[in-house]
């Protein structure tokens, strides 16, 4: 699929079928995580792939979004492996977590996977569920599948602003 196409129908998918998705297009999907960038290269993500019965029954006590996905990658990252920007208020955990679930929501797409961005539940609550070690933090979670006929983009998916209140060149 063409780049452009894949930006343009990608959407977040919040009904799944119980089907599946296949080994090697998750290994597909976690392999463009893997190329993203990431502040000095440091590769603090860690992704977390849950599957079983067990552990999506623990995504389901924290968040009411899963939307019956039997796939969900729980996108983390190391907090004591960041890079710290000059003044010291920000760091690229953060930023680099989200430049490498981004990769993979768009892989995803482009293996005619369904996803869906989950920021709907508290960060400690769910890696405290999952057994987290406390040196990382959570960013999302990513809702994967194939989505059911119901299971469309909402109403509002096409709409967007005109870029001239979205943009200022200066």
């Amino acid at each position: 699929m063409e780049f452009k196409d894949v930006v343009r129908e990608r959407y977040s998918c919040k009904k799944y079928t119980g089907k599946h998705v296949e080994p090697e297009k998750i290994e597909a999907i976690l392999a463009a995580g893997r190329l993203a960038p990431t502040a000095k290269n440091l590769q603090e993500q860690h992704i977390y792939v849950v599957q079983s019965d067990e552990m999506l029954a623990k995504i389901d006590s924290v968040t009411p979004c899963r939307y019956g996905a039997p796939t969900v990658l729980v996108v983390a990252f190391d907090k004591n492996n960041v890079f710290t920007y000059p003044g010291e208020r920000k760091d690229s955990g953060d930023e680099d977590a989200t430049i490498v679930a981004t990769h993979m929501i768009l892989a995803a797409a482009d293996e005619g996977v369904n996803s869906c961005w989950v920021n709907f539940f508290d960060p400690d609550k769910a890696a405290e569920a999952l057994g987290l070690p406390e040196n990382e933090e959570i960013l999302m979670l990513m809702d994967l599948g194939y989505a059911a006929e119901e299971g469309g983009p909402l109403a509002n998916h096409g709409s967007r602003k005109p870029l001239a209140e979205t943009v200022t060149y200066i």
